[in-house]
Formats: C-alpha cells, sequence, structure tokens
C-alpha cells in the first residue's frame, strides 16, 4: 500500500515532465500500472475475475 503523502504528491501537477510518473488510481501502487485502465496489475486482475471490468475475463486454456 503507498503512502498517503506519496498519493498526495502523485496527484498535484508535476513541475516538470520528467517528474511525472504513473500510479494506480485504487491503491496507489507506482509499478506495473497499465496506462489504458491507469490501474496496477493486482487491482486490473482482482476487478477483472469479479467481472467488473467488461469484455475482460480470465483465461483458461
Amino acid at each position: 500500500m503507498a503512502k498517503t503523502s506519496w498519493k498526495v504528491k502523485c496527484s498535484r501537477p508535476a513541475k516538470f515532465s520528467t517528474r511525472a510518473y504513473t500510479r494506480c488510481q485504487i491503491c496507489g501502487r507506482a509499478r506495473a500500472v497499465y496506462q489504458k485502465f491507469h490501474i496496477c496489475r493486482i487491482c486490473l486482475r482482482n476487478l477483472a475475475n469479479r467481472g467488473e471490468i467488461p469484455g475482460m475475463r480470465k483465461a483458461s486454456w
């Protein structure tokens, strides 16, 4: 879980373009964030398993 201070800091506009980086909008994780959904891989998997992302389901073959 990300610190609250990092979530607040990331929500503010960046001073320079190099300082901007993606964070998960749900949990605040900085790594493995999908740009299309703006959420991390862990939250994406949880939402997909619950069926909350339309058109996405768990693969099985």
